[in-house]
């Protein structure tokens, strides 16, 4: 199927390229346009008590106390009770209370009278309102911030905003940093402005329409608003990769002499079956998230997915039609076509490190590259139209990665035992990770949410920017139990003041605690168990604990409690599929458990430097905290299914060499050897892809960026060039046993390919016809 298809395409280029996916792509990006997006940022809570209290107060229709919580923070060397500050403050409040879905509670208030710090210089307002879009945020805070008042009318008076709803977060422009470090690496790896190009443009290609196909999704299931940024991340990786893979081995066949078509039917019908088999792996990683059992998880799931499905049909569809437009110029690169691509390159770079910006630098460098490749064709350019010389290729036994191979396989036992050791080291902090949510403390100061945090911690303590919200709703609620609530909070030391409790419907009571911790310190976590579980029963009736801080807690619990589950469900799909391809216990059975050991190796790597604080200076980290509860389950489902990509083109290849020679030994060095350049280079571009977000100023982002880049580098180095190819050797054949009884049951299925026959068709003729075997 894949030899029918990659001739079709190769024969029908301007068919496959110009009525198929160019309209096809410009034709979901109109249709997105249209439809419009449906990307929401809402989402539920899981069954737990922070559920009850949020159920609850929508019930009595207080939505705003049972969405999210945020504070108008104020601070006056006079005093926050001055007549001149009170008066421009009050004014303040009634506009923002006057705002729909938006209730305030002034310091001035009976309710708020707890608001005003002891120093009488700081006091805040507490915002509660309803749930509400990332967009909704955003306008909201701006609607907030533009009643102020002018603080230059009363002397000395500060206002600052606190809460994550005043909290800026951008994604870092890591798709374009992608496609800046994916040129500079390929065309520093094969030398070629062309080997260059292809895969990038395949990956643009299906960039565009995996992303305007999640969009028109987004229509029909619920997505956050960050899908897209996650399916571009994801996508532009593996589309390069799936590429890069089909173009090397295209390479390969035309050094071998074969013409561009068979060595382009051959290339996808041996490659392209590792491409197949690889996406599907990487879906199959990212569609265990539906384990997790949450709706926006779920969506998210979707459309990575989404974008590594579309990526996996523009490799085995669209790079064969481009494979034969370039035909055998694929080695050659005209002195234009170098001076273009430096240009650009280095404009981009400019662009990166200065204020203009990529996205602004590589603008100019693509005018450049269009003045640069017009020039060519002019009378006066015929020299810029001559090919520079290209180096060709050393002998496989002559190359690094084939003498590199050989070097680990005579010493198998000390690179095993090496190789696991650093992934144990690295993996053992792992055994103390503390899953939650940062706080806004995190944030960089030049953020009003931080020093609105800052003011709020100075004057109430860390605790105070993050409430928790008691509901009772028990029929058998009455004064006394309710006043036996109060000396329980007021008992606590681990609660700086509480509200005494409030009837806020019938047979609703209401309270508002503020712990001495910050939201996301530990303590806080055993503070809200202590009140569950020990103090808050004696009272005589039920009371649930909720609120955004304790909220958070139930959900990094429920999310912990799920982790197992997809990583059992995706190693048990990953190991069958494995073990259908190449016919093998022990190979899948490695696979699992090395990437597993990587993927373990970063979690432990996130835990030293986040939650423990080593080297947090290093990246630009405020303070130690826990793992962001999200962070795993991501981090598990794209890492393993990365590391299960780059797995299946290496080993491939090895199977390919094996059932060629029978030669175990020689088909790890030869399998090594052939795919470790390639393997290399789409690592190093995930590396700087996911690194980007370590440059960015959101502890989130940093956390995930950094577990990436580090599981992936990781994965590349130790695990593919060290565990493999020793644990391979040491194995020697029994890599390839099977039960019998088990080979039976087990659908057979090549990833290695066949034999293409060479056909013998006539150069002026496009159309298609049967191939005649010589």
């Amino acid at each position: 199927m894949l030899a029918r298809l990659a001739r079709w395409s190769f024969r029908r280029r301007r068919t496959m390229v110009f009525a198929i996916w160019l309209p096809l792509v410009i034709g979901l990006s109109v249709l997105g346009g249209v439809a419009g997006t449906g990307f929401t940022s809402s989402q539920s809570l899981p069954d737990s008590e922070s559920k009850n209290v949020q159920d609850a107060l929508q019930n009595v229709g207080s939505g705003e106390r049972a969405g999210d919580v945020a504070q108008i923070i104020f601070t006056a060397p006079q005093g926050t009770v001055d007549p001149q500050v009170r008066q421009a403050m009050t004014s303040f409040f009634e506009r923002v209370d006057e705002i729909a879905g938006v209730e305030v509670t002034s310091p001035y208030s009976e309710q708020g009278a707890q608001f005003t710090a002891k120093t009488g210089t700081i006091a805040f307002a507490q915002i509660a309102f309803a749930k509400r879009t990332q967009a909704q945020y955003i306008e909201l805070s701006k609607q907030i911030r533009g009643l102020a008042p002018p603080t230059e009318a009363v002397p000395g008076l500060r206002i600052e905003y606190g809460g994550q709803a005043f909290a800026v977060f951008a994604f870092p422009q890591s798709e374009l940093l992608g496609i800046l470090a994916a040129i500079i690496i390929l065309l520093l790896a094969f030398g070629s402005v062309l080997a260059m190009g292809l895969p990038v443009g395949t990956a643009l290609f299906g960039l565009g329409g995996g992303v305007a196909l999640v969009g028109l999704l987004s229509n029909v299931m619920h997505m956050p608003e960050f899908s897209t940024q996650i399916t571009a991340m994801i996508g532009l990786g593996v589309g390069i990769d799936y590429a890069l893979f089909i173009v090397t081995r295209y390479r390969e066949n035309l050094h071998k002499g074969m013409d561009p078509e068979h060595a382009t039917v051959e290339a996808v019908d041996s490659s392209g079956r590792a491409v197949l088999f690889a996406g599907i792996t990487v879906m199959i990683s990212l569609l265990g998230l539906f384990a997790i059992g949450i709706e926006f998880v779920r969506g998210l799931a979707v459309a990575g997915a989404t974008g590594v499905l579309v990526m996996m049909f523009a490799a085995l569809t669209l790079l064969p039609a481009l494979l034969g437009f370039v035909g055998t110029r694929i080695e050659s690169t005209s002195r234009a076509a170098a001076i273009a691509i430096s240009s650009f390159v280095v404009l981009s770079i400019i662009g990166f490190f200065s204020s203009l910006g990529v996205g602004v630098g590589m603008l100019a460098g693509l005018a450049i590259c269009a003045l640069v490749m017009v020039a060519s064709f002019l009378p006066f350019g015929r020299s810029l139209r001559t090919p520079l010389p290209h180096p060709h290729d050393k002998p496989r036994e002559t190359q690094f990665w084939y003498r590199w191979s050989r070097f680990i396989q005579h010493r198998p036992w000390p690179a095993f035992i090496g190789g696991v050791s650093v992934l144990v080291v690295c993996a053992l902090p792992l055994l103390s990770i503390r899953l939650g949510f940062g706080d806004t403390g995190n944030l960089p100061e030049s953020q009003t949410a931080r020093r609105g945090y800052d003011l709020l911690a100075e004057g109430f303590g860390p605790g105070s920017s993050g409430p928790l919200i008691l509901v009772s709703t028990d029929p058998t609620a009455n004064t006394q139990s309710v006043a036996g609530v109060d000396r329980v909070l007021a008992a606590d030391p681990g609660l700086a003041f509480s509200s005494p409790g409030a009837e806020v419907a019938p047979g609703v009571w209401l309270w508002q605690a503020y712990p001495v911790s910050s939201p996301q310190d530990e303590a806080t976590t055993e503070l809200v168990a202590r009140l569950r579980t020990d103090e808050l029963p004696t009272a005589g009736i039920q009371v649930d604990v909720g609120g955004f801080t304790a909220g958070s807690i139930d959900f990094a619990n429920y999310l912990a409690g799920r982790l197992p589950l997809l990583i059992g469900s995706v190693l048990i799909l990953s190991f069958l599929l494995l073990m259908a391809v190449f016919r093998s216990v022990l190979v899948p059975l490695k696979a699992v458990i090395m990437n597993l050991l990587s993927v373990g190796a970063a979690y432990g790597v996130i835990v030293a430097v986040f939650q423990w604080g080593w080297g947090k200076s290093l990246f630009g980290i405020g303070k130690e905290g826990p793992v962001e509860a999200w962070a795993p389950m991501m981090l598990f489902a794209i890492v393993f299914g990365l590391s299960m990509d780059y797995e299946v083109f290496l080993l491939s290849r090895m199977k390919e060499e094996y059932d060629r020679t029978g030669n175990n030994t020689e088909a790890v060095a030869d399998g090594l050897a052939a795919t470790a350049r390639v393997i290399t280079a789409a690592a190093l571009i995930m590396v700087c892809v996911f690194g980007a977000f370590v440059l960015g100023e959101n502890r989130q982002l940093k956390l995930f960026g950094l577990g990436m880049a580090f599981a992936v580098f990781i994965d590349a180095t130790v695990v593919r060039m060290i565990l493999v190819p020793a644990t391979m050797e040491l194995l020697g054949g029994r890599n390839w046993w099977m039960p019998k009884w088990l080979d039976r049951l087990i659908p057979r299925v090549s990833v290695e390919g066949h034999h293409v026959l060479q056909t013998v068709v006539d150069p002026m003729d496009e159309s298609d016809r049967e191939p005649v075997s010589v």
